[in-house]
C-alpha cells in the first residue's frame, strides 16, 4: 500500500487529534492518577509514542513525510517506508519473542475463574499496599477474602507483586520463562498487555492498532481496579465486588467481553509478525521495493 500525500496527512493529522483527546483525559502530568497512570508508568509509553502516526508495516508514504527524518525510516522507489533490516536488527528477537507467546496465548483455551483476586493477593497481611488507596473492606476483611478463595493467577507479572505470604497460595507457581506457557485470553492483565506489545513492535504496528490497544487497555485496567480491594469510587470508578456471587458474575461477564474485544486485536499483532517474519526470508527487497 502506498498513502498518497493527502491520505498521510489526513491520517496524521486524524491520529493526532484522537491520541491528544486520549491524554486530555487519561493523562495529567504534575498530578497523580491511581488509575490511569498505570498506563503511562508501569507501561513506559511516552506521549509521543501515542501522538506518532506510523502506517505499519508494508506501507510507503508517497512525498516528504515527517517520518523521512524518523528512525528506522528511509526513502524507496516506493516512497518513505520502513526500513526492516535496520529495525530487524535493533529488535528482531523481541519481535519473534512477542509473536511466538501471542500466537501461543491465543492457541490456548481462556478461563474466566481468576474473579482479579490478584489485585487482593498484592495486599495481603501487608502495611504498605502499592497504591494509595482506602481498602474497601478493611485489612482484616481483605484477609480473609484472600484466606477464602482459592488463588489462581496465570499472568507471572501480577504474581510477582504478590505479597510474600499470597505467593504459595497460588495454585501454580510462575516463573518469567514460562509465560509463553502460561499466558491465556482470559486474563485481564494479558489483555492489557496487548496495548504493550504494540507498543513495542513500535513502527510495525499501524497507530491506529495502538490506539485499539490503549482503548482495550483503559477498559481492562478499570476492571482490574473496580475489581480490586481498593476503593476507588472517589475516583469516579465503580465497585465490582468480588467477594459476593453477584460481583464474581459481573467480573466474569466483563472479562468475557474484553477478552472477545482483545481476540482480533491480538490475532492482527500476530498477522503482522508472520508477515516481517515472511517478508524476511522471502527478501523484504526483492518483494516489496519492485
Amino acid at each position: 500500500m502506498i498513502y498518497t500525500e493527502q491520505e498521510w496527512t489526513e491520517r496524521s493529522q486524524a491520529h493526532l487529534r484522537r491520541a491528544e483527546q486520549r491524554l486530555e483525559r487519561y493523562r495529567n502530568p504534575g498530578t497523580k492518577h491511581p488509575i490511569y497512570d498505570f498506563l503511562f508508568e508501569y507501561y513506559p509509553v511516552r506521549p509521543t509514542h501515542l501522538k506518532s502516526w506510523h502506517p505499519g508495516f508494508g506501507a510507503a508514504l508517497a512525498g516528504d513525510p515527517p517520518h523521512a527524518q524518523w528512525r528506522d525510516y528511509h526513502r524507496t522507489a516506493r516512497g518513505v517506508e520502513l526500513d526492516l533490516a535496520a529495525f530487524w536488527q535493533r529488535r528482531g528477537s523481541a519481535i519473534d519473542y512477542i509473536g511466538n507467546l501471542l500466537s501461543r496465548t491465543a492457541a490456548r483455551p481462556a478461563r474466566f475463574d481468576c474473579f482479579g483476586l490478584h489485585e487482593w493477593a498484592m495486599v495481603y497481611r501487608t502495611d504498605n499496599p502499592r497504591h494509595d488507596l482506602p481498602l474497601r473492606l478493611g485489612q482484616a476483611r481483605t484477609d480473609e477474602v484472600v484466606e477464602k478463595h482459592n488463588l489462581r493467577c496465570s499472568h507471572y507479572d501480577a504474581y510477582r507483586f504478590f505479597t510474600p505470604p499470597a505467593r504459595p497460595l497460588n495454585l501454580t507457581v510462575l516463573r518469567r520463562e514460562d509465560q509463553p506457557e502460561c499466558d491465556q485470553g482470559g486474563c485481564v492483565h494479558v489483555t492489557m498487555d496487548l496495548y504493550k506489545w504494540a507498543w513495542k513492535l513500535g513502527p510495525l504496528v499501524p497507530g491506529e492498532l495502538l490506539h485499539e490497544c490503549f482503548d482495550l487497555a483503559v477498559a481492562a485496567r478499570e476492571l482490574d481496579m473496580e475489581a480490586s480491594p481498593y476503593d476507588c469510587r472517589d475516583w469516579g470508578l465503580g465497585v465490582v465486588a468480588i467477594e459476593t456471587t453477584a460481583g464474581k458474575n459481573e467480573y466474569v461477564r466483563r472479562q468475557r467481553m474484553l477478552a472477545e474485544r482483545a481476540e482480533p486485536i491480538r490475532h492482527r499483532l500476530i498477522n503482522i509478525v508472520d508477515d516481517v517474519q515472511r517478508a524476511r526470508l522471502d527478501g523484504y527487497g526483492a518483494s516489496l521495493h519492485t
